[in-house]
């Protein structure tokens, strides 16, 4: 694989780097994206008709039972070399900020550190009613388990459709998108908003754009780097040709 040299020497001199990783890095890891996921038992269910707080309300013990079975998938699965080489690159370069479509938590795993998680993380869970997050609960079967403080139904920490990411979240990510000068998009449809709009963002502010990506996506006749791989491939080999690591 050719990594061009005029990136090699960008890379090796940039202060502020920026990447935002999608469903096909976590897919390299095993992990089916979100619309892939009906398999099984699930096949019949929409999963956009699951993933919305008007489906938990309508039937919490399905949702939760779904997000159950999503959450053994990941546990069954690990961070792939991708992963890894995000942690090396964050390590390599003065300011770094990993921006994530993915709710797994396999780049906190992988040992990435500065990681803004746009759509949450399936690992945590909080309470349907005030927001708040719940570490633990009483065993007592109960499906959906109840909120110790006030006794609402616990749901799991991810945004669904119909609900708006956290303001500071998006903010972060636009202001990490906004300062970098180099902007990584890895992974990614870039068809989800807000997240799609995070390389425009980045491209306007001045950044040398490249994606990673066996798919062409709708940016990609407007980033000044296209490489046509899948990441756990590339990234080690651009970590090794840029750093001799």
């Amino acid at each position: 694989m050719i990594i061009p040299k005029d990136l090699i020497q960008i890379l090796r001199s940039a202060k502020f780097v920026t990447a935002l990783t999608g469903a096909g890095v976590s897919k390299e890891s095993g992990i089916p994206t979100f619309r892939e996921a009906q398999t099984g038992l699930w096949a019949r269910y929409d999963p956009m008709e699951l993933a919305t707080p008007l489906a938990f309300k309508k039937n919490p013990k399905l949702v939760w039972k779904w997000y159950q079975w999503r959450r053994e998938l990941i546990s069954n699965a690990e961070p792939n070399p991708g992963h890894y080489a995000l942690t090396e690159l964050e390590l390599r370069v003065p300011k770094f900020t990993l921006i994530t479509q993915n709710i797994d938590g396999f780049h906190k795993q992988a040992g990435s550190k500065n990681i803004i998680e746009l759509h949450g993380n399936i690992n945590r869970n909080k309470c349907f009613d005030e927001g708040i997050m719940v570490d633990s609960w009483k065993d007592n079967d109960a499906i959906p388990p109840h909120c110790p403080n006030c006794g609402g139904l616990i749901r799991p920490d991810v945004v669904w459709f119909g609900e708006n990411l956290p303001s500071v979240v998006i903010n972060d990510a636009i202001h990490a998108a906004q300062t970098a000068e180099v902007f990584f998009s890895i992974g990614t449809s870039t068809l989800v908003h807000p997240a799609a709009s995070l390389p425009i963002y980045a491209m306007n502010g001045g950044a040398i754009v490249v994606e990673i990506n066996p798919d062409e996506t709708p940016i990609s006749q407007k980033v000044h780097y296209a490489i046509r791989e899948p990441s756990g491939k590339v990234l080690p080999h651009l970590i090794q040709q840029v750093w001799n690591v």
